[in-house]
């Protein structure tokens, strides 16, 4: 009793232990020990390893330059599969997602994004010649027999629901070669997810029985275009990180580094964010 006793006020002087110190300083620690440990998801062109085993990617390399001009010149990769980020960002697996995820006012609740990186549409690929005759999530929705694979996670999971699109007509699978071999083996008739995505994956896979769907027309939802814009993103407890992060990434867009380090992986001018913010595009509905 006497040591429970000596151990509360002992914590009481103490102001209390705080577990969650070591994730609110990160930052400060990231700069100390000159590491950034970083969520990715496999994703081309976004982050993925490639044939040596190097993780790299548009938001890899972006976020690499970034970190290296803060001082911060390794990142420690963890691989999860694109729903686990946010839950491993928030439970701190890792210090910052690195994976181009679309700022959305959804996400923008459960974590603070920096400013965009990029901006992108959405496609679809099927079997060679098309044979469902899909151009458009509003195809999709028209067909109840259609079957759209979708990574977990993703965005267009509810695109694909607001434009009708049923429960029961999407099947979601783990990350991207999942989504492809669904699509080769006939589980499903279409998969979707962003347009340099698709291309990576159709290339890397090699296979010649599938094609991306060219006219596919864009989604409108609620009489606007959907773009997504992609971003790093960090914990809520760590804005501080987030906001000299954004300040490196802002010399970049000022620079035209950012434009070079996109370009490698299939993006040019068209896909550069503008003066787009986090905060605007989280108050977005």
């Amino acid at each position: 009793m006497v040591f429970v006793l000596l151990l509360s006020v002992s914590l009481t002087a103490c102001g209390g232990l705080d577990f969650g110190s070591s994730m609110n300083d990160t930052l400060k620690r990231a700069k100390e020990e000159g590491v950034v440990k970083v969520g990715f998801a496999n994703e081309k062109p976004y982050a993925y390893k490639d044939e040596s085993g190097k993780v790299t990617g548009e938001a890899v390399e972006v976020a690499r330059t970034v970190f290296e001009n803060m001082g911060i010149n390794k990142i420690e990769p963890v691989l999860v599969e694109f729903g686990s980020l946010i839950p491993g960002l928030k439970s701190g697996r890792f210090d910052v997602i690195t994976a181009g995820m679309y700022i959305t006012p959804e996400r923008c609740k459960e974590v603070a994004f920096a400013n965009p990186e990029y901006t992108i549409g959405e496609a679809i690929a099927v079997k060679k010649g098309n044979p469902k005759n899909l151009h458009s999530y509003e195809d999709i929705a028209a067909n109840p027999k259609v079957k759209v694979g979708v990574m977990k996670g993703a965005v267009e999971v509810g695109y694909l629901k607001k434009l009708g699109v049923k429960d029961n007509q999407i099947v979601i699978v783990p990350d991207q070669p999942s989504a492809i071999s669904a699509l080769a083996s006939g589980r499903v008739d279409t998969i979707t997810m962003t347009g340099p995505s698709l291309r990576a994956m159709i290339e890397s896979t090699g296979s010649k029985n599938i094609e991306e769907v060219k006219d596919f027309k864009e989604p409108v939802i609620d009489g606007k275009s959907v773009r997504g814009y992609g971003a790093a993103a960090f914990r809520k407890d760590n804005e501080k990180f987030r906001d000299a992060f954004n300040q490196e990434l802002a010399k970049m867009k000022k620079s035209g580094a950012l434009l070079e380090a996109i370009q490698p992986f299939g993006f040019n001018e068209e896909n550069l964010p503008g003066d787009k913010t986090a905060e605007e595009l989280c108050k977005q509905q």
